[in-house]
């Protein structure tokens, strides 16, 4: 039964907890760290931890995205940032950092940097750079240039596409534009598609239906989003998360066995949300702040989604942090000195798992949660 409130006389909400609202409880065993794994496979595609990266220009560049790959996470180049605008954007990224530094306003930088058009031959050159270094290669492109972009994307030669919004939904209504059609541009493609996000069971549900291999759950929400003051949309993405997992059952049901992963966006800052997150239902989770905390991230610290440089309602601020806490291996695999859990992420992810007992990512989905706040 869902758990509703009355607003008012005329409106009932659903009741939504966030990762921070749910505690893990252990159970009955215990298992030993070196036996626990964090794998996780989508489609033909294994990687070692159950990471993607936001593909925000701030954290992934071309070699940063190589970078996280021999790591064992999976990196995404936002086919619609700098790197396929600008054959060098590391000096735009140096001046972003020194206008934070001034404390001047930088949307209206962001906004004007990001007004230079897409050049089609960076995108082959960026995707044949990645593709050289042996990696599996994923790109992400917003729904609204999908149609316009897949064709240099697809002869380019990547392995998996994300199409990914700040909500994507199967069916989109326009007057004015062809809307693009999920099911049948997915059902034209040889390669695997994730797409979201999504905050909700019926719109996941629909997006598995459209044959994608996974779906992205949240809208990238974090300390820096700004989308709950723009649009008045926040995800609680404890439940968000739970309720997509639902629809992967019935829809796991419904085609007799065909399974879709679901990544969370959102909410997850530390390795104690990335379990969280994955005790809710998820396969992996998008890492983004997390990634800006290592050195050599390409924004020098900072922090900023796709949806920051939007030329007509920009929706979130941009992250600063003063200075980097470790390299990317020790961010993700530690060794760490925080005990915030902002470091040694997979190393914190793995040792819940062993002290809840389970061996695997897909057992571990199976651990008992326990509202606290």
């Amino acid at each position: 039964m869902r758990d509703t409130v009355e607003i008012g006389l005329g409106k009932a909400a659903q009741r939504g907890y966030h990762l921070d609202d749910v505690a893990i409880v252990p159970s009955r065993r215990t298992r030993d760290v070196d036996d626990v794994s964090t794998a996780w496979q989508l489609d033909a595609y294994r990687f070692e931890i159950p990471c993607a990266a936001h593909p925000s220009d701030a954290t992934m560049s071309p070699d940063r995205v190589i970078e996280l790959g021999r790591l064992g996470g999976l990196g995404i180049l936002n086919v619609e940032g700098l790197w396929t605008r600008y054959e060098d954007p590391s000096k735009l990224l140096a001046d972003l950092r020194t206008v934070v530094e001034a404390d001047e306003p930088i949307t209206p930088r962001l906004q004007e940097i990001y007004a230079e058009p897409i050049k089609p031959e960076l995108i082959t050159e960026r995707v044949r750079v990645m593709r050289e270094a042996g990696i599996t290669v994923a790109v992400r492109v917003s729904p609204q240039h999908t149609l316009a972009l897949a064709p240099v994307i697809l002869d380019a030669g990547v392995d998996l596409l994300v199409i990914q919004g700040t909500i994507v939904s199967a069916e989109h209504v326009s007057t004015v534009d062809e809307p693009l059609n999920l099911k049948e541009f997915i059902a034209d493609l040889d390669l695997p598609v994730i797409v979201g996000g999504c905050t909700n069971y019926q719109t996941a549900l629909h997006l598995m239906r459209t044959g994608a291999a996974g779906v992205i759950v949240g809208v990238g929400a974090d300390d820096d989003s700004t989308s709950d003051t723009v649009l008045g949309i926040r995800v609680p993405m404890a439940t968000a998360i739970a309720d997509a997992a639902a629809a992967r059952r019935d829809y796991l049901d419904e085609t007799g066995g065909r399974y879709v992963h679901l990544i969370a966006d959102g909410d997850v800052h530390t390795s104690g949300d990335i379990a969280r997150a994955l005790a809710c239902g998820a396969d992996s989770v998008m890492l983004g702040a997390p990634l800006a905390l290592a050195e050599g991230a390409p924004a020098g610290g900072l922090w900023w989604h796709s949806s920051a440089s939007h030329p007509k309602l920009p929706r979130g601020a941009v992250g600063s942090y003063a200075e980097p806490m470790g390299s990317l291996d020790q961010v993700l695999y530690g060794p760490s000195d925080d005990p915030y859990g902002r470091m040694n992420l997979f190393g914190g992810l793995k040792r819940a798992m062993a002290k809840c007992g389970y061996r695997d990512v897909k057992e571990f989905q199976k651990v008992g949660l326990m509202l606290d706040r």
